[in-house]
This record gives structure tokens, sequence and C-alpha cells, in this order.
């Protein structure tokens, strides 16, 4: 393998990591479609889908880490963000208030599942960082979450780079099940609200 195959693929890993991280303050970043291209870069180095998934997962944690400590502390960006989108406003007193009602194992599995829908993993840490309770308590299922969305993405992409024989097959197949899958999930998780509110 010559230096500019390492030096791009680094490149694109780099990329991949810091959008992950990011994502939890910006959700409309494409963090999964980085990852996955980042997959099917490193596809054929041997443990880079071990060491990228958890180099994925480190950046996913910390980014959640990161905006429940500025939410915890008030932070004016974070209060500005909630003031002018009500929506979102919304949607944080809304899962704060299903936190609050759940058992252990349901808040895990919560948080776990935060992490497939859309913008839930920022509204999840904004919902956490606001409630009265401890929210350190947290961060072990948060740790959980991100280790799971890791070696679901990473597992993904490396797959259909082993599947088709071109990389934008591969890249085509695997962000289009990613969407797919992320849609269905938010779809379950509207219709499990509908049924408990009414």
């Amino acid at each position: 393998m010559d230096i500019a195959t390492v030096i791009g693929s680094s490149w694109i890993c780099a990329l991949a990591l810091c959008a992950v991280l990011g994502d939890a303050f910006l959700p409309f970043i494409p963090s999964g479609t980085l990852v996955i291209l980042a997959v099917l870069k490193t596809a054929q180095i041997d443990g880079a889908p071990v060491v990228l998934g958890l180099g994925v997962a480190v950046a996913s944690f910390l980014g959640d880490l990161l905006l429940l400590r500025l939410a915890r502390r008030g932070a004016p960006s974070v209060q500005r963000r909630l003031e002018h989108r009500p929506q979102l406003a919304a949607s944080v007193a809304r899962v704060q208030q299903a936190l609050d009602g759940r058992t252990t194992g349901a808040a895990a599995a919560m948080v776990v599942v935060a992490r497939f829908v859309p913008a839930g993993r920022t509204i999840l840490d904004l919902a956490i960082g606001h409630s009265p309770a401890h929210p350190y308590r947290f961060l072990r299922w948060s740790a959980l979450a991100a280790l799971v969305w890791a070696a679901y993405i990473v597992t993904l992409g490396w797959l259909n780079s082993h599947w088709f024989d071109t990389a934008w097959l591969s890249l085509a197949v695997s962000c289009t099940a990613a969407t797919v899958i992320s849609t269905a999930i938010a779809r379950i998780v509207r219709r499990n609200r509908r049924l408990v509110i009414n």
C-alpha cells in the first residue's frame, strides 16, 4: 500500500471522527455516511475496521459528554438554540418526561434507540442535561449506545465493501440501508409515543 493511500485513508478517518463528535451539536452532519466512506477506504487494511469502530464509539461518547456538560451549565448557545426553536424545546421536554417515568432498563433502551433516530442523540443529551436529576448516571448508557451504533455503522460499511465490487455501489447501498433503518426506527418511536399519549 503506497503512502498516498495511507494519507488518504487517514484523512477520511479523521474527518469521520470529527463528524461523529460534532453531530451531537449539529445533527444534520452526515456522520454515518462519512464513517461508511472511511470503512470503505480502509476495509482492506488488517484490523482497520475494529480500530475505526473504537474511534467512532469514543468520538460519539465524547460528543454526548460535551453537549451534556454544556446543557448542564446552561451555556448561552444552548439556551438560545432552545429559545429560538420551540419544536426542539418541546421535544426535549417530552423526552425529559418520558425518562422520568421509566425504569432503569427502559431508560437505557431509550438512550440506545435515540442514537438511531435522526436528531435523537441531540434531543436526548439536551433533555438529560436539563434534567434536575443527576445526569451522569446516563453516561454508562451513552457509552453503550455509542458502542452499539459504532459497531452497527462500521459493520454495515464493512459487509457492503465485501459484497460489492465497486466502492460507489457499496457506499450507495450502505447509506440507503442506514437511512431506511433510521427511518423505520423513527416511525416506530413516533407510533409508540402516540400510543402512550392516547
